[in-house]
């Protein structure tokens, strides 16, 4: 491939390429400024006041303001730069973070996944095992053992979910301090403000921005990374200022004899006061969580030349301003800035405050997203609101419940300490979470001795242990609308996980019988009339009972029958060559071929109007290679009903044998090469009128009268393209799940209450798959589960 300057990459020396590479990563370290940071940047405004809120107050001194700042730095250092910056970031998943990426990681390298469909030609995708060797994947005795007992498997799921959940409580909290915090600044002009004015600001600020959600981040993304790297340069120079004009001598605190002097003398009152102090870390988690959106090298230089020092220099000189003025405690921030910056400061903290709390919505959205791929969270609205930037999303169901519940905890506490409460529980459960399930990928992805993992669990859950029952302590001032919060997501979670579980373990259970289709014979005992039938459903083997259901019921089926099976695998994102399996369900004159359509769990299902076309294509490849013996990529050995080939969509322009004529929804004229001559007018529905990007391209194949080309084949390839020519029909199951009565009560009540009003209220299935109503066949079952 040939780079701009007309040079090859081969030809460019290493110093070249090494300069490109740093160049490339300087500049998406500018980027990440805006939407990596601005949680954590904003923390200065609300740590001090959070800390020094109890009964630390009755004696603060220069020697406790001391004490605190050494905790501060330490932590700085300890958690994101050591933790996070030099360990985590290497354990990305094919340039993902977050904390599905270490499930899917561990999933990947240990039998632990709880989803059902999964299949053997997954693990031959070639980002499964990440390039590791085969030597890693040999068992341990504890792997063995994770992998033999399922209710470990689904204690490892539930923590999992519950760190899922608790980062949804950031993107409810976030926003509510980070703003409350930022328009506080007015209480200190000489306009007075009182505290409910101050509130009705902040709720203003919140319902603008929320309302703003559907156009997308990038629609304001380039002013996203400007306006934190102002305002890192304004909380530098302040905090710089502080340092000179106040106490130079707040440089000593950096030793951490500070920290044990104030742990010594402060015992219960330092303690409980960490419960506030957590709050400098708070955004941490997103340096690994938004890794794909950067590399990890700019992250890292982003995090250790520029937010470090910045954050260390303004903590620093806070510090130094609360140690000869103890009385400004409630309003730290704003008291230590200089008058005549004073509004221009303020201006710059509430964009800062609504560039992080934006990122933390964003990213609220991504992990309900990663929710919903791994069968735990229901069907909802996802939005592309970026064709260029990848992960920006919306779901609108989701944005207005967070905006209903981030006004509540803004006008019910009205104070940032205690909604720091909530905050710092949310977000050091969050740390707790990947501290242990980082252990885990040590020892089965890393293959690192078990000393190893043990030695970086315990030193991290010490520390964070600390923070995490601090935070505990204030569960009655506001850390218990976390856990309330989190009880009623992982219990929509559980729920929705259950019955799906149940759902396809009834679909798995009640299968066909290869035996009763071969003996119906090719026409199924019914009528085949012209046309495809694709028939969606959850199996990745196997044929559903919908189908003999409709077989029994109705008296006719199509000439060719596709079964599709869309599902997510346990990885970031699935090459497109990758993406479509295809196999026989039935020898050759029945007609009937499987497609499993696979996607990774941050892969973007785009309104893809080519999807039915890419299934033919991919079925008039597979027959071809079947039939001329090429054994490409044959994931299973059986003839038919679980063998299946890897079909790449973008190869298929390379098959000679085919001719492909597109056409947009108007009547065609297209010649077969047998001599026959096939004629569609399709008309087009008032829905389709209203709704042009919903009609689906209409692409024709011709079939060359190739002489080479076995008559069998030829005519499998032909049948395919008048039924192609015929139309494409979509078939999905309407069901009902229910419980038996010999059920438990307590099982009736999940299915028959919670499971039934999730599947009510939710998204259908059609409508999740962008199937167009107008050719839709639903198929309504009971299942007694």
């Amino acid at each position: 491939m040939e780079l701009e300057s007309g040079v090859s990459a081969s030809q460019k020396n290493p110093s070249q390429l090494s300069w490109v590479n740093l160049s490339k990563d300087l500049l998406l370290a500018y980027q990440s400024f805006g939407v990596v940071y601005g949680d954590l940047s904003t923390s200065p405004l609300y740590v001090y006041t959070s800390t020094l809120s109890g009964k630390l107050q009755s004696h603060l001194n220069e020697e406790v303001i001391f004490g605190i700042f050494s905790l501060i730095f330490w932590t700085l250092t300890l958690i994101p730069l050591l933790k996070y910056v030099v360990i985590i970031l290497n354990a990305d998943d094919n340039g993902e973070g977050g904390t599905f990426a270490l499930y899917s990681l561990l999933c990947r390298h240990a039998n632990i996944s709880l989803l059902p469909n999964q299949q053997a030609a997954d693990e031959e995708m070639s980002c499964y095992k990440n390039g590791l060797s085969p030597e890693a994947a040999e068992s341990s005795s504890l792997k063995r053992f994770l992998e033999n007992h399922r209710s470990l498997k689904t204690a490892l799921l539930v923590v999992v979910l519950l760190g899922a959940c608790m980062v949804i409580g950031d993107g409810v909290f976030s926003p509510a301090i980070s703003i409350l915090a930022a328009v506080s600044g007015v209480r200190v002009t000489k306009t007075k403000f009182t505290d409910v004015e101050v509130v009705l600001i902040a709720c203003v600020i919140l319902v603008g921005l929320f309302a703003l959600q559907h156009y997308g981040t990038h629609k304001v993304a380039f002013v996203f990374a400007p306006v934190v790297i102002i305002w890192l340069a304004a909380i530098f120079s302040i905090g710089l200022y502080n340092i000179i004009y106040w106490n130079p001598k707040i440089f000593h605190a950096i030793s951490p004899l500070y920290l044990i002097k104030f742990f010594i003398k402060n015992a219960k009152e330092g303690w409980i006061s960490l419960g506030g102090m957590l709050l400098c870390i708070t955004g941490t988690e997103a340096m690994f969580a938004d890794i794909g959106h950067f590399t990890t090298l700019s992250i890292r230089l982003a995090f250790a030349f520029v937010i470090y020092p910045c954050l260390v220099v303004q903590y620093m000189g806070q510090a130094a301003f609360l140690s000869k003025n103890l009385n400004s405690v409630h309003n730290s921030f704003y008291d230590s800035i200089p008058e005549p910056i004073l509004w221009p400061v303020f201006v710059i903290a509430t964009l800062a405050a609504i560039v992080g709390s934006q990122a933390v919505i964003t990213a609220t959205f991504s992990i309900i997203k990663q929710c919903h791929v791994l069968g735990c969270f229901p069907r909802v609205k996802i939005v592309h609101t970026s064709k260029h930037m990848f992960g920006q999303i919306y779901i609108p169901e989701i944005n207005w419940i967070l905006m209903i519940l981030t006004l509540a905890v803004t006008i019910g506490f009205r104070d940032t300490t205690l909604i720091g409460n909530a905050y710092g529980l949310a977000c050091m459960t969050v740390m707790f979470v990947t501290t242990f399930l980082m252990a885990l990928v040590i020892m089965f992805v890393w293959q690192k001795n078990i000393l190893i993992a043990t030695i970086f669990l315990l030193f991290f859950w010490v520390i964070e242990g600390l923070y995490l029952s601090a935070a505990l302590i204030k569960v009655f001032q506001g850390g218990w609308v976390p856990l309330v919060l989190s009880f009623i997501f992982m219990l929509v979670m559980h729920v929705w996980h259950y019955g799906t579980c149940t759902k396809y373990n009834y679909d798995l259970s009640n299968k066909v019988s290869l035996k009763w289709l071969l003996a119906l014979g090719p026409s199924l005992g019914v009528a085949r009339v012209p046309g495809i039938g694709l028939i969606y459903t959850e199996l990745a083997t196997g044929i559903p009972a919908i189908f003999s259901h409709f077989v029994t019921n109705l008296p006719a089926f199509h000439m060719v029958l596709v079964f599709v099976c869309v599902k997510t695998v346990p990885v970031p994102h699935v090459l497109t060559k990758e993406r479509f399996l295809i196999g026989r369900v039935c020898p050759r004159p029945y007609r009937m071929y499987r497609c499993t359509v696979r996607y990774g769990y941050k892969d973007i299902r785009r309104d893809d109007r080519d999807f039915d076309n890419h299934i033919i294509r991919c079925i008039a490849e597979f027959i071809q290679i079947e039939a001329q013996e090429l054994q490409l990529s044959i994931s299973e050995t059986s003839s038919f009903d679980g063998g299946t080939t890897i079909i790449s969509v973008r190869s298929f322009e390379s098959v000679s044998s085919w001719t492909v004529s597109e056409n947009e929804d108007v009547g065609v004229d297209n010649n077969i090469a047998s001599g026959r001559s096939f004629s569609r007018q399709p008309s087009i529905s008032t829905y389709d009128k209203e709704n042009p990007h919903s009609r689906r391209r209409h692409v024709s194949f011709l079939v060359p009268d190739d002489p080479a080309l076995d008559h069998e084949v030829k005519q499998e390839l032909l049948d395919l393209a008048q039924a192609m020519e015929a139309g494409v029909a979509y078939i999905m199951g309407h069901t009902h799940v229910k419980a038996r009565k010999s059920s438990s009560l307590l099982k009736r009540l999940v299915i028959n209450v919670g499971y039934a009003f999730l599947r009510t209220n939710c998204r259908g299935p059609a409508t999740a798959l962008n199937i167009p109503h107008i050719s839709l066949i639903e198929v309504g079952m009971i299942y007694y589960v």
